[in-house]
């Protein structure tokens, strides 16, 4: 994507944010079903109104979630979780058309870029306000680009600050020795109004990345004074900002929290865009995803993602609305080069040989799922249709372990528990597949299953005490960077490896502005990635949403950008 100008008029960006259609994902704990099933019937039955038609419609949308958020600030968070909530709270300066990952105005009506591809300046909508009545204006972007690039400590930490430091690369001050020069050079609050956010280096992924419910305007004065910025040396996540204050532009504002249980969010009567139709959403956490199948099926709530591939045809059958969002994402298995002997190129082969993914993707995914052969799904600019692969092939796999000298191979192997990713509907199912090729292959695997909150991440992300780990990516925006990019653009803990060439190589990449060039930059990246082979691409799934027959306003996105506030709920 080239930063090339962006415009429309005051009025068709006015027109359009309003009407955007609203989208999510799931999280709860099956044994509280009862008590939270009594609850979703007390409160709807307590908000009932007449329906044009006669019916009856709902003042309340409950949504089964997979697990709780990893925090309510969406600048210290990397996970769908988090994210499903975030976007429903707060908004960016750009956001993307309804199901697509097309580009178009929110809280900026249109921007320009300077040919030089190093500022951007925004036109921002006028009489917005925070949900604690301070102003939206040019001082506020601007006070929020500063709090990111300001920064310190635990703070700027990978399993923290991911997407700053993904698309940023680097800190004020930077207290990481891997972070960089940053990519933010300062921002200005014009006199018109207008804002302008100054780079260090071009980037063809700037506006795009702007979409991130990472980047979205929060009141920085309530973030200050709720502790949100880890300013004593704490973990901005646990502040009294992050679990409890969350201050926003957005549809609806923050309610309660109940750790375990759910989340719940009031209609913002103040918002500038069109008003949530729905008084209250609820964000139910349910891990189990048979249990949010059978939380649907009895009237406890209004939708869930990442629908087991077994029960499409079932809840179809009983009337339930299926929506499938399209593929924008990769599984795959990452391997830790800072474990020995994980750091043998021989090895990361054997293990790629050992792997059947035809059948793990027949056995373990949605219908529709493709197989991967790189870090990116097909649809993505750069992806490589000659890339080197590496065929399922045991006696290859083991003549390359006898080769490396590890022909009685003992490796840990982590996987999540209690959670559904997009990517990754089944963890378990997907780890007993992999696990079993592995041992076929004779590469003994040592199981290190974590709770996916508050743990999973903080172990392959955070530290390199781990070997192999299922993980996965669902595209933020559709750009080469925010893949490849994300996982390989420096040295991280979850791959564990050092290649200056390689970061260079996709440092560069990100600077260049013309589409054919990046076409071939990327697909040669591609190549370079699956040669040194970091980590071995399973899948793109397909993942399914259900919702119940009166819900409506609901459109399913690539890159879950789903805001409820277009969404109703209504008797069947």
């Amino acid at each position: 994507m080239s930063p090339e100008m962006h415009e429309k008029s005051p009025e068709r960006a006015a027109e359009q944010h309003p009407t955007r259609r609203a989208f999510t994902i799931a999280s709860v704990a099956a044994a509280g079903l009862a008590t939270l099933g009594a609850c979703a019937e007390s409160e709807r039955d307590d908000e009932q109104g007449s329906g044009e038609g006669g019916g009856s419609t709902h003042d309340t949308f409950v949504f089964g979630g997979a697990s709780d958020p990893d925090s309510l600030d969406p600048a210290f968070a990397s996970d769908g979780e988090t994210f499903r909530v975030s976007r429903q709270i707060f908004e960016g300066l750009v956001s993307t058309e309804p199901g697509t990952t097309e580009l178009a105005p929110s809280l900026a009506t249109e921007w320009t870029s300077s040919d030089d591809g190093l500022s951007y300046t925004f036109t921002l909508q006028e009489g917005v306000t925070f949900s604690n009545g301070k102003p939206f204006d040019a001082a506020a972007v601007v006070a929020n680009f500063e709090r990111w690039y300001n920064l310190r400590g635990i703070a700027q930490g990978e399993d923290l600050a991911y997407y700053y430091r993904s698309i940023f690369r680097g800190f004020k001050t930077n207290d990481d020795p891997q972070l960089t020069t940053s990519l933010y050079a300062g921002s200005t609050a014009n006199p018109d109004g207008t804002v302008t956010v100054n780079l260090t280096a071009p980037f063809a992924g700037f506006l795009a990345a702007l979409t991130l419910p990472a980047f979205a305007m929060q009141e920085t004065g309530a973030v200050e004074a709720g502790g949100g910025n880890g300013a004593d040396g704490s973990d901005p996540r646990q502040s009294a900002y992050a679990t409890g204050g969350p201050v926003g532009t957005g549809p609806f504002v923050f309610d309660s929290w109940e750790r375990g249980q759910q989340i719940t969010l009031k209609r913002n009567e103040d918002y500038w865009g069109e008003k949530a139709k729905v008084a209250t959403a609820v964000v139910r956490f349910i891990s189990d995803g048979a249990a949010r199948r059978q939380a649907l099926q009895n009237g406890d709530i209004d939708g869930y993602d990442l629908v087991a591939p077994a029960d499409v045809a079932t809840l179809e059958g009983d009337g339930f609305q299926i929506q499938n969002r399209p593929a924008f994402n990769i599984l795959y298995l990452g391997i830790n080069q800072a474990l020995p002997p994980l750091n043998d190129l021989k090895v990361r082969q054997a293990i790629a040989h050992a792997i059947d993914k035809e059948a793990v993707v027949k056995n373990a995914l949605p219908e529709g799922t493709e197989v991967a052969t790189q870090f990116m799904p097909s649809n993505v600019i750069g992806y490589n249709e000659d890339v080197t692969t590496y065929e399922y092939d045991v006696d290859r796999a083991k003549s390359l372990l006898a080769e490396a000298g590890q022909a009685n191979l003992t490796i840990p192997f982590n996987y999540p528990t209690g959670v559904s990713r997009p990517y990754m509907p089944n963890p378990e199912t997907i780890y007993n597949a992999i696990s079993q090729q592995l041992s076929a292959a004779g590469i003994t695997v040592t199981p290190v299953a974590e709770q996916w909150s508050p743990n999973y991440l903080d172990t392959v992300q955070g530290g390199a005490n781990h070997g192999l780990h299922l993980l996965g990516w669902t595209g933020d925006y559709n750009d080469p960077d925010n893949f490849i990019g994300v996982f390989f653009g420096a040295q991280t803990n979850e791959w564990g490896f050092n290649d200056p060439g390689l970061f260079e190589a996709l440092a560069a990449a990100r600077t260049v502005t013309s589409e054919q060039e990046q076409e071939t930059a990327y697909q040669d990246i591609n190549e370079q990635i699956m040669t040194l082979l970091p980590g071995v691409p399973i899948a793109s799934p397909v993942p399914s949403l259900a919702f119940a027959a009166g819900v409506d306003g609901y459109t399913a996105s690539p890159v879950q950008d789903e805001v409820w506030n277009t969404v109703t709920v209504a008797d069947a």
